[in-house]
Order: structure tokens, then C-alpha cells, then sequence
């Protein structure tokens, strides 16, 4: 048989989050716990599906009026409405004003992958690969996978784990969004920061926003966890609704694979 055309193609390293649970799966040991990914489980380890999630499945299924034409290029309007309300609250000045732009897309990773494509082609110059793209340190491992591949060419991160003091390095952060160039991209957890699980408080984040705005420094945040961090849906959703409030324009990728438990 010929040799592959794809045979000089490298084998890409595991990653790191299912290379972890792979070696629980093979692990014999009955006290084992699975701390890899940040998903619901059954005392017996399986993924454990939300009764509402059943419940919203059985309505799907038994309405004969939903079919399987193709949405809207942005996606489900209904969706999407929702998805920004849950994001920014019923009584936010931003969607009164009709301020908000979204657009539907697979996952949060496809959320960040289509927000760093955008910002790439239009922000701080048509197709600009030369805009720093500050990621915190540490941070989940595809931040900087995402960003590099969409072309963003200068990636560094910024302090935001103290390991003395086991809590957030707000001054370290704070000195790196000084330092930074105008107009840099920086990458904002907004609430369950991972890896750490250490977010700023209300008052943190009226500080970061402060330098941010001042610094002419562009917000995305990264919303995976909305209701994990907390309990409550409207409490984790505090520091993009504060930015917001404050005048920001900024990205929010918003994703509900963790809290519906949708995988």
C-alpha cells in the first residue's frame, strides 16, 4: 500500500483535561475521584443529566411543528435573545438600546474562535495579527491555542495566581494591564476562573475595569461557568454586566456545555 499524502502530518500532544480522565478511566483504584473536567456526575462517576434538560428533550420530541430548516446565518434569533439576557439580566440598558450583538455558534470554544477571527479582520485595524492577546497565567489551555490559530501573532500572558499567598495576584495584574500596549485584547475569565477557581471580588473588578478603561484595553470574556462559581446565574454575571454599565464595548463568549451539563 502507498504511503499516506498526510504522513508527514505530527501527532498532535494529548490534551491534558482528557488525558487526565483517560487515566482514571484505567486507574483500579476504588478510591479514585475524578478532578479533571468540570462536569456533573453520579455518585457512580457517569454524567448526570438535568431533569429539566430530560424534560426539555421529551417537549422537543413530541412537538410536530419544530422541523430541521436552516436557522438564520446568526443563528436562532429565540436563542440567541435568551442567551444575551441571561448573559446581561432582564433590565439591561444595553438590550433596551438594542446595543447587543450575538451570534450562535457551537460551543464556547467556537464562541472564542469566531470572536478572535472577528477581532483579527476589524479591531485595532483591518486584519491586525500584530495586537497583543494577554491570556492569564495560568489559564485554560486552548485560550492560547484559539488566538494563535485565528493569526494573532504577539500572545503573553499576565499575573493573575499568587502561589504564596494562594489567591489572586491583583496587583501583579493590575501592574501588567499598566504596562500593556493600548488597545491589547485581554482574555477575562468571568467567574470560576480556570484553572484556579480565584475570582476577583466586586470591588477587584471595579479596579481591573478601571485600568482597562483607562488604558483603552479590550474586554473578552470568557463565560463557561455562569451559575457554578455562585449558585446563582445573576451573581456570576457580575463583572460583565459592571463593564457594561460602565460603558465598555466588549466580547463575551457564552457557553452552557457545564451548567445544562451538555456534552
Amino acid at each position: 500500500m502507498a504511503a499516506s499524502i498526510f504522513t508527514a502530518v505530527p501527532r498532535a500532544p494529548p490534551v491534558a483535561v482528557f488525558k487526565l480522565t483517560a487515566d482514571f478511566r484505567e486507574d483500579g483504584d476504588a478510591r479514585k475521584v475524578n478532578l479533571g473536567v468540570g462536569a456533573y456526575r453520579t455518585d457512580e462517576g457517569q454524567p448526570w443529566v438535568l431533569p429539566v434538560v430530560k424534560k426539555v428533550e421529551q417537549m422537543i420530541a413530541n412537538d410536530n411543528s419544530l422541523n430541521h430548516e436552516y436557522l438564520p446565518i446568526l443563528g436562532l434569533p429565540e436563542f440567541r435573545a435568551n442567551a444575551s439576557r441571561i448573559a446581561l439580566g432582564d433590565n439591561s440598558p444595553a438590550i433596551k438600546e438594542n446595543r447587543i450583538g450575538s451570534v450562535q455558534s457551537l460551543g464556547g470554544t467556537g464562541a472564542l474562535r469566531i470572536g478572535a477571527e472577528f477581532l483579527r479582520r476589524w479591531y485595532n485595524g483591518n486584519n491586525n495579527t500584530a495586537t497583543p492577546v494577554y491570556i492569564s497565567s495560568p489559564s485554560w489551555e486552548n485560550h492560547n491555542s484559539v488566538f494563535v490559530d485565528a493569526g494573532f501573532k504577539d500572545i503573553r500572558t499576565y499575573h493573575y495566581w499568587d502561589a504564596a499567598k494562594r489567591g489572586l495576584d491583583l496587583q501583579g495584574l493590575l501592574d501588567d494591564m499598566e504596562k500593556a500596549p493600548e488597545f491589547s485584547i485581554f482574555i477575562l475569565h468571568a467567574c470560576a476562573h480556570n484553572p484556579t477557581g480565584t475570582d476577583p471580588t466586586p470591588d477587584q473588578w471595579k479596579q481591573i475595569a478601571a485600568v482597562m478603561k483607562r488604558r483603552f484595553l479590550f474586554p473578552f470574556f470568557d463565560s463557561a461557568y455562569q451559575g457554578f462559581a455562585s449558585g446563582s446565574l445573576d451573581k456570576d454575571a457580575w463583572a460583565v454586566r459592571y463593564f457594561v454599565s460602565e460603558g465598555f464595548e466588549l466580547f463575551c463568549a457564552q457557553s452552557f456545555s457545564k451548567n445544562f451539563g451538555l456534552y
